[in-house]
């Protein structure tokens, strides 16, 4: 979501600062080295920041458009986030995006282990009773290809800078939401 329909406002290493962990290493990972004290007093911090982060969100270009013709389709599209469901739902409300997609559809790091575990895209998958092959995971962190790549999804790379560090867990590579349209994949 943030980074994919949502601008990209995270800056991982000064929240990990902030947090007083390591900047080389995934928040959610690093959190889970914490004594139990310590763990929930940076938790309370992690959640403060990331509610600031979900008032600022403003939707991706072309995401309005995209998210607009995958229903006409009739297509499931489900929120998988490292972030908890209250702020991915947070961070929609805030873009405009939130009616596009059902709350049972979004899924934070309490309702799964989070990417690039499969499991977030496997519960949707069985709840909405269809397969990889028939399903398409778009991100622009390489956990959110690892997660397709774990779930046996075709895995979509949107990076609007072009740059594409991680284009080797990708199965395709956007630019943009527009170019992502384009693709007309058939999942």
């Amino acid at each position: 979501m943030d980074g994919t329909l949502t601008e990209s406002l995270h800056d991982f290493p000064a929240i990990s600062r902030a947090l007083g962990l390591p900047d080389d290493e995934p928040i959610l990972e690093a959190l889970e080295k914490l004594a139990p004290d310590e763990l929930v007093k940076r938790q309370r911090q992690l959640d403060d920041i990331e509610r600031e982060i979900a008032r600022q969100a403003t939707p991706q270009p072309g995401a309005y458009d995209l998210l607009s013709d995958l229903r006409s389709q009739g297509k499931r599209i489900g929120i998988l986030t490292r972030n908890t469901k209250d702020m991915a739902h947070e961070t929609l409300a805030a873009c405009g995006l939130a009616d596009f997609f059902h709350p049972d559809d979004i899924l934070g790091r309490s309702c799964c282990p989070p990417k690039p575990k499969p499991d977030g895209i496997l519960k949707l998958l069985s709840a909405w009773s269809t397969t990889p092959a028939d399903a398409v995971m778009t991100g622009d962190h390489k956990f959110d290809l690892l997660a397709g790549r774990n779930a046996q999804v075709a895995a979509v790379y949107l990076d609007p800078q072009g740059q594409f560090p991680w284009q080797a867990y990708a199965d395709y590579a956007v630019d943009s939401l527009e170019a992502l349209r384009q693709l007309n994949l058939a999942a």
